[in-house]
């Protein structure tokens, strides 16, 4: 087997240009970042069997910022090698350049994600008094066990191991070289967030029925991507997705069991990404769901789920495009339409991010639609951009509370700008982000998808992205228009704000301008990612 063809097609090009690609070879060292974050999620683990209460949280803490910021490095250090492109763990992960940008981004918005999870106060210093997670799990909502373990001051440190797993399920998805090695990666993703959704303080039924939600739908999804793994190991007599790619291209194999396992497949796969008609999971676990944790799937898990589609489409079925890509552009003109005229019904301010985020994985379909390395690369920019606005807005949420909680009803946000107008400026700001504005990063990463949309020939799904996005626009502003020209309630929320999630505020903020004024060294950094294009 030549070097050549350890690379998808569409880095054929790239290989023209000078250099080989290295044979595959064992090298552990390559999947550092995933191995360091697991470990540190199993340290976890053990400091919860080992460590007293007392002294749980102060551990686990620092340990997972540090297990987090210790991986982003070892990532960039892989990225800086002059040949990336390495397989490891028997050729069950690769080591590429979109993997090494996805992998890196997933981390960064983790790590974001943790000031949030992370912040508690006291009521005197700021942040959410016991944090944002119940006290005990396992305790009934309103049972007396609740009480005392509430008034007993105890923190639930457990979601930290927890979402160390679901981050290393997150890196090992978009670098796995074949499906069964994906499906794996699919639950260690999925698991602890089925039981992190069930962990909010307030509204804890709520909170428990969107966990079962999730995952009841989730297992359904898993059993799709299964059995289309299973139908396509039946076409190609292999799991590796360069076996499959070679099968497709030889025409050699029953049609039947090809083009009915990528459609099973594909189920699975837009079910992590909430892609119509696969979505109705997204608004019911988002809005109940602990908000921290629900800015962790809106950033984090989309890139995941994005990552695997990418590389499942782009080696796997590159050379069946002409199959796919009909009914893909069916999904992304049903995601961008649905997801934008759903969300202006809502009167929740979590469902209206949900279905906002629906409309969003609509535009990022356009970047797979298109098939090419422009397409990839806008893809990637796009998932930083919006990941970060999207920690920042539900960071916002956090901070508006009332006497129940956080403040979802729309109602509850009428006066905002006039009572808190730093928090309602910043608020708007990620709202018109959201809508594409120029000068924000919402609005470099629609133009630089829809771009490489036109380029590829798909200039009809441009058009109606282009019309989803005014449709958003819409309520995008009346959320503005409540917040800055009505009334405010005389019982009304008040800001309360830890300095964690100030952070993780300023952060997504400031990501934001900076992308929307500078995108360059971004748009360049993914650029150079898409000309290492998927090993395999």
């Amino acid at each position: 087997m030549s070097p050549a063809s350890h690379v998808s097609p569409v880095a054929h090009g790239v290989l023209a240009q000078g250099g080989d690609i290295p044979a595959p070879h064992i090298e552990y060292g390559q999947i550092g970042p995933l191995l360091l974050v697991l470990g540190i999620a199993v340290a976890g683990v053990l400091v919860e069997a080992f460590v007293g209460r007392t002294w749980r949280y102060a551990v686990q803490v620092p340990v997972a910022f540090l297990g987090l910021a210790g991986a982003f490095v070892w990532t960039i250090l892989l990225g800086w090698r002059d040949d990336p492109h390495h397989v490891a763990a028997q050729g069950a992960l690769g080591v590429d350049g979109p993997t090494l940008f996805l992998q890196g981004t997933i981390l960064v918005l983790a790590l974001v994600s943790l000031l949030l999870i992370a912040e508690r106060g006291n009521g005197r210093s700021g942040g959410i008094v016991g944090g944002h997670f119940a006290p005990q799990a396992s305790a009934l909502p309103g049972s007396e066990a609740e009480q005392r373990s509430a008034a007993a001051g105890i923190t639930q440190t457990e979601v930290f191991p927890l979402m160390m797993f679901a981050v290393g399920g997150m890196l090992m998805f978009p670098a796995a070289n074949d499906l069964l090695t994906m499906f794996v990666a699919l639950e260690v993703m999925s698991l602890p967030l089925y039981l992190l959704c069930g962990l909010a303080r307030r509204r804890r039924l709520l909170s428990q029925e969107a966990a079962v939600k999730y995952f009841l739908l989730g297992a359904f999804s898993s059993a799709f991507f299964l059995y289309g793994t299973a139908l396509l190991y039946g076409y190609a007599g292999s799991v590796r997705l360069s076996d499959i790619s070679a099968q497709v291209s030889k025409d050699a194999g029953s049609e039947t069991l090809l083009l009915a396992g990528v459609a099973l497949l594909s189920v699975g796969l837009l079910f992590k990404l909430g892609g119509v008609p696969f979505h109705m999971w997204k608004p019911d676990v988002y809005q109940g769901a602990p908000t921290p944790i629900t800015a962790l799937m809106a950033s984090c898990t989309v890139v995941a789920a994005f990552g695997g589609i990418l590389r499942v489409y782009y080696v796997g079925f590159e050379t069946l495009k002409w199959d796919w890509r009909p009914y893909m552009w069916g999904v992304a003109i049903l995601t961008m339409v649905v997801g934008a005229i759903i969300a202006i019904t809502q009167s929740d301010i979590k469902r209206m991010l949900a279905y906002s985020s629906i409309a969003h994985a609509g535009f990022l379909l356009m970047g797979v639609v298109a098939t090419s390395q422009d397409g990839l690369s806008s893809t990637m920019f796009y998932l930083v951009a919006y990941g970060f606005t999207s920690i920042g807005a539900f960071a916002v949420v956090t901070m508006v509370r009332d006497a129940g909680g956080e403040a979802g009803h729309l109602s509850r946000w009428a006066g905002l700008g006039k009572r808190s107008p730093v928090v309602a400026g910043v608020f708007s700001f990620f709202l018109l982000a959201f809508a594409g504005i120029p000068l924000t990063s919402g609005f470099t990463g629609k133009f630089a998808v829809f771009k490489a949309a036109v380029e590829s020939g798909a200039t009809p799904l441009v058009v109606v992205g282009v019309v989803s996005s005014a449709v958003a626009a819409f309520f995008y502003v009346k959320v503005i228009v409540v917040m800055f020209f009505s009334e405010p309630e005389a019982d009304g929320p008040v800001v309360v704000a830890g300095p964690a999630t100030a952070a993780a505020v300023a952060l997504g903020a400031t990501a934001t301008v900076v992308l929307g004024v500078i995108p360059q060294p971004i748009l360049d950094l993914a650029g150079h990612a898409t000309t290492h294009m998927f090993v395999r």
